[in-house]
């Protein structure tokens, strides 16, 4: 089976599986697990993220979107040239990847394509599943699923008698979003309360005031894509009347992937250390 992913949270996914050796193609932005950077490149973005501050990446995509320009170049005659059997892609966010719409109308590939498109964690574990069945290994997309459905239920078991605390997830830097899809639930397993986050639904512009007007005991800056190196580089927040903490969303909140149960257990080590042992995974106190 060959397999184009154009989607970060499909190929670690596809990773998950065992199944790394089938991709032929993937996104710019697919970078785990890490062999995957050897995979052709066949769609990136159009935004030069990697440059621009996060205010101007959030001024170009609205730009972009208001214009109907598309935001990611395909390259659809390598996509030919490599004859997938699968390409994966979404439809949950334009921002994010490119959409099946998109793909159908720029290449003439015979191939499957397959949309992902989940909002909450209980879709991301149906996404697995469903990717496992079409690539032949159902088994191992249940293995997957299970090993994540432990994780997230021993940290609801070690939070279950603590009280929760308030928390704005902000999804972006300048400026803030509330925290949408599967993060508020991550919050809630945590054993933590989304000031403003609403789980299942996209995460939406805000302001420093609003999220502060409802008192946070924690503010954890997970903005979408960026590692917790660069997180850093670019947080600047106002004066604040509790902690904020970066941490490397790219790998652990962003994408509907696995991963998610990580991020899970580090939001509950953040909220509640004397009940959940520091997972190990990479975070910063904001100052």
């Amino acid at each position: 089976m060959r397999v184009c992913s154009l989607l970060p949270s499909a190929t670690e996914i596809v990773g998950a599986l065992g199944l790394t050796g089938s991709l032929v193609g993937r996104s710019q932005e697919c970078d785990w697990p890490p062999e995957v950077r050897e995979v052709p490149v066949v769609t990136a973005s159009r935004v030069d993220s990697e440059r621009l501050p996060s205010l101007a990446i959030d001024q170009a995509v609205r730009e972009a979107l208001s214009d109907g320009l598309p935001l990611y170049a395909v390259d659809a005659e390598l996509i030919d040239r490599l004859r997938p059997d699968v390409i994966v892609t979404q439809d949950l966010c334009r921002v994010c990847a490119v959409s099946s719409g998109d793909l159908r109308s720029l290449t003439a590939v015979e191939a499957e394509v397959i949309s992902l498109e989940a909002s909450t964690i209980a879709e991301i574990e149906q996404s697995v599943l469903v990717l496992a069945e079409r690539l032949s290994v159902p088994e191992r997309g249940r293995e997957v699923v299970a090993r994540m459905e432990a994780s997230l239920t021993s940290v609801r078991q070690a939070v279950a008698g603590c009280r929760r605390r308030r928390v704005f997830v902000s999804e972006w830097l300048d400026p803030p979003y509330a925290a949408g899809h599967w993060v508020p639930e991550m919050v809630e397993l945590a054993g933590g309360e989304e000031v403003l986050g609403r789980p299942g639904q996209p995460s939406f512009r805000t302001t420093w005031e609003q999220a502060l007007a409802r008192s946070p005991e924690l503010v954890v800056l997970a903005p979408c894509g960026f590692d917790l190196a660069r997180t850093v580089a670019e947080a600047r927040l106002p004066d604040l009347p509790c902690p904020a903490v970066a941490v490397d969303a790219n790998s652990y909140f962003s994408r509907p992937a696995p991963r998610v149960a990580d991020g899970t257990r580090l939001l509950a080590f953040l909220l509640h250390p004397e009940a959940v042992a520091d997972p190990g995974l990479p975070w910063a106190e904001i100052r």
